[in-house]
């Protein structure tokens, strides 16, 4: 049972009960105001309702406690309600009925989480990289969320569609096939096809970059002349005008202008030194002067249908979405749709003519937009030389995810700095009737190195996601040896083993790392962090699933026979108690993922578990119990705690060790 659910239903019915429906008309938000303790000593669930309550009643809050008190039909459940304080409503549940609960979860696979009672069917669209490229730390935070995700909903029994909606077709094709005919090397093409094509794009991209900063180089210069001399006169102003409090933000804000035109200048003054001081890409920029357009015609042919880069782009597409798949294998990610951007091509020209039918796009300099009222960015749907865009593609994606996958809901886990394109893809579409589906922006912050800007290698590299897997394995390799090699019995594990425990807590710690922060904060990245023992990591929580399963390997017990025993639980201490308790707030914590989202949610949760067990561990002697029926009892309670840890561990894509 989800106490906490049933509970605040019982919460409603009581304030429907009391409140009259023309001084408060929804009551629900009141009823969830109760909440779990943070001190037992307050019993295990605190409403303090009453105080708000009391303002809107013109009655003191503890009065309102007291007849919400007696309202409150829980005698199945709880001790007798207890008013403390102002006004807040303490309920402590019976112990008889947590050991009901906990022994129904024994045989229980779902562990107390019922499916949910109307399952709706959603998209979580997740990762989608650009597939000629390696996947980098930057695909990190959208891979594990979506796929935290993705698990979580399916176990509450709701119908998902896990979709990949990978870049296939954009403007990054056209430069890798201007590389592919100009600069490939066969022999490097033919051992690493993928390595070999994400060269040529960063090289038609250097050259063109290079190309580009050539020719913006005096505008730039010009740019940040005018920028000091509006700086110059903020500050003239702020000096005749000391009493003007607008004049220090004129200037925070030229000084920002500054910053920007010098950072401009300072980015292309680089990219034209890395060319120029390298004779070899000096030469293959002066032999390609036109590379960037050269390049953008390659894309339009592609899409265009021309039969030689149709043919190539048909032959690269394979190796990269191999090359992908074998990077979700290492994470356990499996998607129900690829469907990249090449799917909805032939799809784009209709959503125009279908926003031009029903006059929500306008012509903005020869680009077909739609204005979207509240933003000063038009979404541009269609460019003036006629190429479609994201959002085009984007409306397509959403209206086959309604007429074709009969979505109730799409989740987009996206970085937060595509906050604004989101905004006006959920408006356009609306507009244009596709309102039923709920469209939900999950966004997420960045991963920060120690310097506190985003993650790089120390030569300034976006760092790649599969090194960055293969650090952490091997950095836990080296703890899984240490801590093997330092048992006092001698080393349990052989080498298969210990390189199959290094995989499992290495790349255990890279998502929960990630997931255990909120999911809008920026976070830093810490190695050490990550991989410790103790402390709030994946790490901590699969050793005190190994310490269980280690209890029943040395002691030949067999968990299975153990559940069909007919063994009770009993709650003699406060630790077993608080064991039963958290391991039967599970479908809570499940539940309060999908609210708005949190993965950190379940960690907490799984964390709080964890160290529940220390203290019962600690606290309560389980092999060298006397009593047989107490030794039993505490026995299930491990074997319980063993499943709800591993169960939410693989929820969030994290797998378990029987030995570490």
């Amino acid at each position: 049972m989800n106490f906490l659910s049933e509970l605040r239903g019982r919460l409603r019915n009581a304030l429907t009960d009391l409140v009259p429906a023309d001084v408060i008309a929804d009551v629900g938000p009141y009823a969830e105001m109760l909440k779990p303790t943070q001190d037992p000593k307050f019993g295990d669930f605190q409403a303090n309702c009453a105080m708000s309550l009391g303002k809107a009643l013109k009655r003191p809050p503890r009065d309102v406690a007291t007849d919400i008190a007696a309202r409150l039909k829980v005698d199945d459940l709880c001790d007798p309600p207890e008013i403390a304080g102002p006004g807040f409503i303490n309920l402590k549940l019976r112990t008889e009925r947590l050991v009901t609960e906990a022994a129904a979860l024994i045989s229980d696979d779902r562990l107390g989480v019922a499916p949910i009672a109307a399952p709706r069917t959603f998209i979580v669209d997740y990762s989608s990289p650009n597939v000629a490229k390696p996947m980098h730390v930057g695909h990190l935070r959208s891979t594990v969320i979506g796929q935290a995700l993705d698990r979580v909903l399916r176990f509450l029994g709701h119908r998902v569609f896990s979709d990949n909606h990978v870049g296939d077709w954009g403007t990054q094709f056209g430069m890798i096939i201007y590389g592919y005919k100009h600069f490939r090397d066969d022999a490097a093409y033919q051992t690493a096809p993928v390595a070999e094509l994400a060269r040529l794009y960063r090289l038609v991209n250097q050259l063109s970059d290079y190309h580009e900063a050539v020719k913006t180089a005096t505008a730039l210069d010009a740019a940040a002349r005018m920028a000091e001399a509006a700086l110059l006169e903020a500050h003239r102003q702020a000096a005749a005008n000391p009493k003007d409090k607008d004049a220090p933000k004129a200037v925070k804000k030229q000084e920002a202008a500054v910053a920007e035109a010098k950072a401009a200048i300072h980015s292309a003054k680089k990219k034209r030194e890395t060319i120029d001081s390298d004779a070899a890409l000096r030469a293959l920029a002066e032999a390609h002067p036109q590379i960037a357009e050269l390049a953008r015609q390659e894309t339009a042919k592609l899409h265009a249908g021309d039969a030689e880069n149709l043919a190539l782009w048909k032959t690269f597409i394979p190796q990269c979405l191999a090359a992908l798949e074998s990077m979700y294998d290492r994470f356990g990610v499996k998607f129900d749709l690829t469907l990249g951007e090449s799917f909805y091509n032939p799809m784009l020209a209709g959503i125009v003519a279908d926003l031009k039918a029903k006059d929500l796009a306008k012509k903005s300099d020869g680009a077909t937009c739609v204005f979207v009222e509240g933003n000063a960015a038009p979404f541009i749907v269609q460019k003036a030389d006629g190429a479609f865009t994201y959002a085009t593609t984007d409306l397509a994606t959403i209206r086959y995810r309604i007429e074709t996958l009969k979505a109730d809901a799409a989740l987009y886990v996206v970085d937060a700095r595509q906050g604004e394109h989101f905004q006006l893809l959920f408006a356009t579409a609306k507009a244009m009737g596709y309102g039923q589906l709920e469209c939900r922006h999950v966004s997420f912050g960045t991963i920060l190195g120690d310097d506190r800007r985003p993650f790089k290698t120390r030569a300034g590299d976006t760092v790649g996601l599969e090194s960055l897997l293969d650090e952490a394995i091997a950095r836990a390799r080296a703890i899984v040896d240490e801590n093997d090699d330092g048992k006092k019995d001698g080393p349990e594990l052989d080498a298969a083993t210990r390189a199959d425990v290094a995989e499992i807590v290495g790349i255990g710690g890279v998502i929960y790392a990630d997931l255990h922060h909120n999911r809008d904060s920026d976070y830093i990245f810490s190695w050490d962090k990550m991989l410790a023992k103790t402390g709030d990591t994946a790490t901590y929580i699969q050793y005190a699933y190994a310490r269980v399963r280690g209890i029943f390997a040395r002691n030949g017990i067999d968990a299975d026979a153990l559940r069909n025993t007919g063994g009770a639980i009993l709650l003699n201490t406060s630790a077993e108690r608080q064991m039963a308790l958290q391991l039967l707030r599970f479908s809570e914590a499940l539940n309060d993922v999908v609210v708005d989202y949190r993965p950190n949610l379940l960690t907490q949760y799984l964390y709080d578990t964890a160290n529940s067990f220390a203290t019962f561990y600690e606290q309560c002697p389980i092999l060298k119990e006397p009593d047989p029926a107490v030794r039993t009892s505490r026995l299930l309670l491990c074997d319980l705690t063993a499943r709800v840890l591993k169960t939410g561990l693989n929820l969030l894509g994290i797998r378990v060790a029987e030995k570490m």
